[in-house]
């Protein structure tokens, strides 16, 4: 389905969706990790990385921080299968959430986290999610939950990054895409660090932890 979906958008068609469909958008920090990461969580059916929060129209992987924008990630989900307020729960869990200058390695504002609620019953839901996951770490939770934003889709070779087959030249040598991104997370410390913060939270909800 999250192939499905990067063709369609590549092609200008119309993604297919469930019979029921709703939206989240959430900030994580670095977008390709995100991505991967709800893909994991059973009743989402497509995701999309992006650009959101800022000041500016149709920001780029270049000028989307001098913008005020934050990397993004929309989250389609089917309702039946996955509750908004479940879904948030989850995204807590994947991400380090007593760091505001951040995730990990990347730093500043268009890394740092975010819940962007669409309507009154999603900022109601997440705002409820927080207090609950704030008592089970038992310190305060700086991802705030802000208000409905426009999304800007980021370029076509950031989508599914985490997936690509495509061969790209890094710091790691000129290999996959997804041997680069899984190069990237490792050295980043997102993964030792969520599990740090969450402990055996970390990642719960996800059909595969991580990765």
């Amino acid at each position: 389905m999250v192939r499905a979906t990067v063709l369609a958008l590549a092609f200008g068609l119309a993604v297919p969706l469930p019979a029921s469909a709703d939206t989240a958008l959430f900030a994580g920090g670095c977008f390709w990790c995100v991505e991967a990461d709800m893909d994991k969580v059973p009743g989402v059916t497509a995701t999309v990385s992006g650009y959101a929060g800022g000041r500016t129209d149709k920001p780029t992987y270049k000028t989307y921080e001098d913008g005020g924008h934050r990397e993004v990630v929309e989250v389609t989900f089917d309702p039946a299968k996955v509750s908004y307020g479940d879904l948030v729960a989850i995204f807590l869990r994947t991400v380090d959430v007593t760091d505001a200058g951040g995730q990990f390695c990347d730093r500043g504002h268009g890394y740092s986290t975010a819940i962007h609620a669409l309507d009154a019953a999603q900022e109601k839901a997440a705002k409820a999610e927080i207090a609950k996951a704030e008592k089970v770490l038992g310190q305060s939770i700086v991802t705030p939950v802000e208000g409905k934003a426009t999304f800007w889709a980021a370029e076509d070779y950031h989508q599914n990054y985490y997936l690509g087959e495509d061969r790209t030249l890094t710091r790691f040598g000129y290999v996959k895409q997804s041997e680069a991104y899984k190069g990237y997370r490792g050295a980043c410390g997102r993964d030792v660090q969520v599990k740090r913060v969450w402990g055996n939270e970390a990642y719960k909800g996800l059909s595969k932890a991580g990765s």
